[in-house]
C-alpha cells in the first residue's frame, strides 16, 4: 500500500521553511517609511501623543523641504511635550529614589521653563532663575516652606506652555543673587539633597543627574588628600589600606568640590515634621555665624570631627577641582574656567560647562526619544555630533529636534 503521509509532512515542512524565510527577509528589510509615517513617529516620540491631522500634514510637508528639522520643532509646540515628556524626564532628578512618581515642584518646573524659553542649558546649575505659575491662575503663592504652589498647578492640569512664568530665586525666595545656583538651590533639590548628612548627597546626585556618572566610576586614588574632611576615618576597620586604596578615590575629589555647599542646609523640625515636608533651604549669608562652627560654615561640615581630628577643617566655601588632572580630565573640563572658586554658583558653572555635562543631556534625550540607549557605532557617532551642536548654544530644544530626526526611521 502506498503511504502518502511522509510526502504531506515534507510539503508542510517546505511551506514552514518558506514562511520562516519570508519573515526573516521582512524583519531584516523593514518597509520604507514615507514622510507621513516619519512625521508621525517624530511627533509621537517628542510629544508622547498623536498629532492632529493638520499638524501631521504640515510636518509631512516640512520633511520634504530644505529644512526638515522644522518638522521636529513643530512637534515641540505640543503642550504634552512639556507636561509629559519633559516632566517624566526631569522628575527623577529631583529625588533620591529617582522615581518619576513625584509631584511637580520648583526644580522640575524650572527645567521645563528653561527648555521652553530656550535658556542656555549650561546655566542650569548656576543661574538666578525660577519658574512659577502665572498669578492669574488662582494658585497658592510660592512658599519657601511647602510645595503647595506646584501641587495646585498639577491638580488644575495647568498648560505649562502658557502657565509658567520666568522669575528669579532672589526675587521670590529672598536668597541673595550670589547664593543662587540654578536648580541646585531650588526648594525641591535642597529637600532631597541638602537635608541632614554632609551635603555630599547634593554633589553625588548632581553627578548622576547631570554628568551621567557616579562616584565609583571616577575614583582616582592619585589625587591629593589634603581636602578630605575630619569625618572620614583614615583607618576604617583598623586598616589604613582601605582609606588609601578606596576612600581616597572619591573623597579627594568630592570633598574639595562639595566645600562649595558649606553655607547651605535644609532646615526642618524633626519632632513635628519628621518627613521634612515643611522645611526650607537655609543659607548663611555674609555676616551670619553658625553657633556651632563660629563661621558661616554649617555645622554639618564639622560633624564626626573625632574620626580623624587632623583632617581638613572647612572654614569657608572655597572649592577646587582636583579632577581636572589625572584620568578624570577626560570629563572635558572647560579651559575657559580656572577650576577653582567660591560658592555653589561658580562650582555649578564648572560642572555644567564640561563635555560630560553636554554629552549627558544628549544621551538622556536620545533614550527618551529613541526609546533605547545609544549602542551602535552609528548611534554613538550621532550622539557625538549632537553633543557638538548642543555645545554651540546649549539649546535643549535643538537636542530633542536633532535626536528625533535621527530616530524618525528611513
Amino acid at each position: 500500500m502506498i503511504q502518502y503521509k511522509p510526502q504531506a509532512k515534507s510539503v508542510k515542512n517546505t511551506i514552514a521553511n518558506i514562511t520562516l524565510l519570508l519573515l526573516i527577509v521582512l524583519l531584516s528589510n523593514p518597509l520604507h517609511a514615507g514622510p507621513r509615517e516619519q512625521a508621525k513617529r517624530i511627533h509621537d516620540r517628542i510629544a508622547g501623543v498623536p498629532p492632529s491631522d493638520a499638524v501631521l500634514t504640515e510636518m509631512e510637508t516640512l520633511l520634504g523641504t530644505g529644512s526638515p528639522i522644522d518638522a521636529a520643532y513643530l512637534a515641540l509646540d505640543n503642550p504634552s511635550f512639556y507636561s509629559v515628556t519633559l516632566k517624566n524626564l526631569v522628575t527623577p532628578w529631583t529625588n533620591e529614589e529617582q522615581t518619576v512618581f513625584a509631584s511637580l515642584n520648583d526644580y522640575t518646573a524650572t527645567v521645563i521653563g528653561m527648555v521652553r524659553d530656550d535658556v542656555p542649558f549650561n546655566e542650569l546649575l548656576s543661574r538666578d532663575i525660577l519658574y512659577i505659575g502665572d498669578s492669574g491662575l488662582g494658585l497658592p503663592s510660592y512658599s519657601n516652606a511647602n510645595n503647595d504652589h506646584y501641587v495646585a498647578m498639577e491638580t488644575q492640569n495647568v498648560n505649562l506652555i502658557d502657565g509658567l512664568v520666568a522669575t528669579t530665586q532672589s526675587a521670590v525666595t529672598g536668597l541673595a543673587t550670589e547664593a543662587t545656583a540654578g536648580v541646585i538651590t531650588t526648594r525641591a533639590a535642597s529637600k532631597a539633597f541638602f537635608i541632614d548628612g554632609t551635603n555630599r548627597a547634593m554633589f553625588r546626585f548632581t553627578l548622576l543627574n547631570h554628568l551621567c556618572t557616579d562616584l565609583e566610576q571616577i575614583k582616582d586614588v592619585s589625587r591629593p588628600t589634603d581636602r578630605i574632611r575630619q569625618d572620614v576615618s583614615r583607618s576604617p576597620g583598623g586598616d589604613s589600606r582601605i582609606f588609601l586604596n578606596a576612600c581616597v578615590g572619591c573623597h579627594s575629589g568630592m570633598d574639595a568640590l562639595t566645600q562649595a555647599y558649606a553655607y547651605y542646609n535644609y532646615d526642618y523640625d524633626v519632632e513635628t515634621d519628621p518627613d521634612a515636608e515643611n522645611g526650607q533651604l537655609s543659607y548663611n549669608a555674609a555676616g551670619m555665624t553658625d553657633p556651632d562652627t563660629g563661621t558661616r560654615v554649617k555645622r554639618k561640615y564639622l560633624i564626626n570631627a573625632n574620626n580623624f581630628e587632623y583632617g581638613y577643617i572647612t572654614r569657608n566655601d572655597d572649592w577646587e577641582n582636583n579632577w581636572r588632572f589625572g584620568p578624570n580630565s577626560n570629563l572635558g573640563w572647560s579651559q575657559s574656567l580656572t577650576g577653582s572658586g567660591s560658592g555653589a554658583k561658580s562650582m555649578g558653572q564648572e560642572l555644567a560647562n564640561s563635555y560630560a555635562f553636554a554629552q549627558c543631556q544628549v544621551k538622556k534625550v536620545f533614550k527618551t526619544v529613541c526609546l533605547r540607549d545609544p549602542t551602535t557605532d552609528a548611534d554613538n557617532t550621532e550622539v557625538q555630533r549632537i553633543t557638538e551642536v548642543f555645545k554651540s548654544g546649549f539649546s535643549m530644544k535643538g537636542v530633542f529636534a536633532e535626536t528625533a530626526m535621527y530616530c524618525k526611521g528611513d
